[in-house]
Formats: C-alpha cells, sequence, structure tokens
C-alpha cells in the first residue's frame, strides 16, 4: 500500500490524532518486522559534515519525534540523519489544542505547539532504550515560564543532559510559538547565549572525551542585515553549523485559505522561497567558516538540490514527509547524487 492511497485517511483526522495514529501503526509494523517492506530503498550518498559521517545528506528536521520515542521505527526511512525534540528541562504540555492545521490546497502547516514534550530526562531515557545507532541530533530548547533573561540557563541544562547522547545539539531559538524567544537572535543576546554554551560544551567535551557540535536553528523572518549580524556571531564564537530555517510568520499567499490566517508558525511549501533565500545569504555570509543545513519547503528531489545549491551541505524534511511520504528520502538522495 503506497502513502498516497493512505493519505486521505489520514487527512481526514485532525492532525495531531493523524500523527499519533500513523506512528502507532508504524511502530507496531516495525515492530513486527515489517515496516521495511513498504520502505523504498534509499541508496548509501556518504558525506562529512561538522567532523560527522552522514550515510546520506537527508535527515528528518526536529519536531516530528519530539520525545525520541519512535527512533527505531524512523531508522526504517532511510534517513541519513535524524533529529529529535525540540526539549525542556522540565516537561511542559504546550498550547492548548487544536494547535496544528494543514493547509492542503498550498501544502502547508501551521502549527502553535509551543515545545510541548515530556522533558529532557524523559528523552534521554528513550534515547538509551532505542537500538538506534545512527546520527542523532538532539534538539533544545527553554520553557515556556522560563524569564527570558533566564533562557540560557534552560539551554545550558538542556546542553548538558543530551551531550552524552547525541551525534550533535541544535540550540533552538527560532519557534515562534514560545514567547520572546525569538528576541535571543538580536546581536547582544545571540552572542551571550552562544559564547556561554561553548563554554559549557569545551568542558562537556573534556567530561565526557568527545566533541558534540552545537548547530543553531534560526528563523526565516530575518532581513540581510540581521542574516549577517548573526553569521558574524557563530563566527565569533565558532559554532559548529546553522540550520535554515524553521517556521515563518507570514501568510503571504495562505492568508485566504481555510486556517490560513491561524496563529502559530508556517511550514511546507510557502516557505521554500523565503528559506532558499536565507540560506543563500547566510551562506555568502559565512563564506564556508561553517556549514549550513537546508530546511523548508522540501517536497521532491529538486528542491533539496535548490537548497545545496543555495549553498547547504546537509538537508532536512519535515511537512514534505507528512504530504508526500517516506517516498521523499529516496527522491531526494537519488537527485542528489545524479546532480
Amino acid at each position: 500500500m503506497t502513502y498516497g492511497l493512505i493519505r486521505p485517511l489520514l487527512f481526514s483526522l485532525d492532525a495531531e490524532r493523524a500523527h499519533t495514529l500513523t506512528f502507532r501503526t508504524a511502530d507496531f509494523l516495525h515492530d513486527m518486522g515489517f515496516l521495511r517492506v513498504f520502505m523504498p530503498h534509499v541508496e548509501p550518498l556518504p558525506v562529512r559534515v561538522m567532523g560527522i559521517d552522514f550515510p546520506n545528506p537527508v535527515g528528518l528536521a526536529a519536531g516530528l519525534d519530539k520525545n525520541g520515542d519512535h527512533l527505531d521505527t524512523l531508522a526504517d526511512f532511510g534517513f541519513g540523519f535524524i533529529e529529535i525534540g525540540t526539549v525542556t528541562p522540565r516537561p511542559q504540555p504546550g498550547n492548548p489544542k487544536p494547535r496544528m492545521f494543514r493547509l492542503p490546497e498550498a501544502e502547508g502547516i501551521i502549527n502553535r505547539m509551543g515545545f510541548n514534550n515530556d522533558g529532557v530526562d524523559a528523552l534521554v531515557e528513550n534515547v538509551k532504550r532505542a537500538q538506534y545507532k545512527g546520527v542523532l541530533g538532539i534538539n533544545i530548547g527553554k520553557n515556556a515560564d522560563t524569564p527570558i533573561e533566564k533562557a540560557t540557563d534552560d539551554y545550558l541544562i538542556g546542553l548538558e543532559k543530551v551531550y552524552e547522547y547525541a551525534s550533535y545539539v541544535t540550540v533552538n531559538i527560532s519557534s515562534p510559538n514560545t514567547k520572546n524567544l525569538r528576541q535571543l537572535q538580536q546581536a547582544d543576546e545571540l552572542n551571550q547565549l552562544l559564547a556561554a554554551l561553548k563554554h559549557k560544551q569545551a568542558a562537556l567535551a573534556d567530561k565526557h572525551g568527545r566533541y558534540v557540535p552545537l548547530a543553531l536553528k534560526i528563523a526565516p523572518d530575518l532581513d540581510a542585515h540581521q542574516v549577517q549580524e548573526i553569521a558574524d556571531r557563530l563566527i565569533a564564537n565558532e559554532i559548529d553549523a546553522v540550520i535554515a530555517t524553521n517556521t515563518t510568520l507570514s501568510r503571504v499567499g495562505v492568508g485566504h485559505l481555510k486556517n490560513g490566517s491561524e496563529a502559530g508558525g508556517l511550514s511546507g511549501s510557502p516557505v521554500r522561497a523565503k528559506s532558499t533565500h536565507v540560506i543563500r545569504e547566510l551562506a555568502e555570509a559565512l563564506d564556508g567558516a561553517l556549514p549550513v543545513i537546508g530546511i523548508g519547503g522540501i517536497f521532491e528531489g529538486e528542491h533539496a538540490l535548490e537548497k545545496i545549491q543555495a549553498g547547504a551541505e546537509l538537508v532536512q524534511v519535515y511537512s514534505g514527509l507528512i504530504y508526500r511520504g517516506p517516498q521523499i528520502v529516496s527522491d531526494c538522495v537519488e537527485t542528489l547524487a545524479s546532480r
């Protein structure tokens, strides 16, 4: 059974209910040993980024598996790497439901989840139980009730707790669904946060005897001056990578659609061009000082290639997986292999 046949059923359900049903079914098939039978074959396309060897450059973005509950199931999809989270120091329920809305006409998704997760300790236990041994990114954030002035404390807690179990750690300061979070992208606040994280990273590297790279995830709603400022701070603080981009607050082209004016971050096809533009500006500003990981509106192989040509070295998918299914992974890898 192809994903195209079951998608109408899933799309007839509330988005969060469909998410739960999909994972319950996929977990069952994985446990029975059948899931791989339904997955398209993904050819190896190894690449080395951040000092890490990736079996292919197509990864899963954070947000789909917030708590690391489904790592072994997701491993069957053929991703070159999997990023889980966003996780916060303490458990939190996130924003009231409904908080996720599909825009099928535009192939978009609006969410205002609000970092709903079981807390970093629960995520770590899930990772320890999992058999998955591939490249694992862990995305960390701050609790909603932590004052923005104390945000650094939450990120340091998250980094310390996940460090031992991550291939790399992503610092998420770009979700639009936690009050004032994007304020941390401003030059002075960003510099303070990155300096503190690098100091902690060095201490943890000594403690654990291994260096775990740090990536910063930024928003698409940035002008050229802001992109340059962020690039300068990334270089100055020797951050290992940058992920571009998170969801957008823009409603251009979708505001007239059903659910198009819902509050939250918009992902999917509507953010594709904006994301690629930021990737290109960021890559130019960085001039090879650190790698860019591209995400935003990747629905087919040519979209992944677009991000690579703009300056990304790896790509991640999320909304494209929801709309196109597991085939998107092999499509992207095949296109990148033939470029």
